[in-house]
């Protein structure tokens, strides 16, 4: 479980706007900190063209290392902590531009420059 992979996790209960069931997400914390078995992940949904101007949407095509069968966005506006137990199985990993453009979104929500 390592920052870049992409698992399919377990997202309910939920409240209120939420996104909610089982997908897929991304692992986002760093490798070398957290002593609990938690992971701070952001989820993914399926890319819908008014996306491409949400500044905190990434969206990812599929390929042979994430494990994607279409077009999705990664909504970084719903990052999250949660237990490792809800991590049900690996689907593979984003690429290094992939991972900036998470990193790049994260800024601008939470105003880190």
């Amino acid at each position: 479980m390592k920052q870049g992979d992409i698992y399919l996790i377990n997202l309910d209960p939920t409240i209120g706007s939420e996104m909610k069931k089982t997908r897929p997400c991304i692992i986002l914390n760093n490798n070398t900190i957290g002593k609990l078995p938690l992971k701070i992940i952001a989820p993914i949904t399926d890319f819908k063209a008014h996306y491409s101007a949400v500044p905190w949407m990434v969206t990812l095509e599929p390929d042979t290392n994430n494990g994607l069968t279409k077009t999705s966005s990664v909504d970084l506006f719903q990052v999250r902590s949660l237990s490792q137990k809800r991590l049900i199985k690996k689907l593979g990993f984003i690429n290094k531009q992939a991972l900036a453009a998470c990193t790049e979104a994260l800024n601008i929500v939470f105003e880190c420059d």
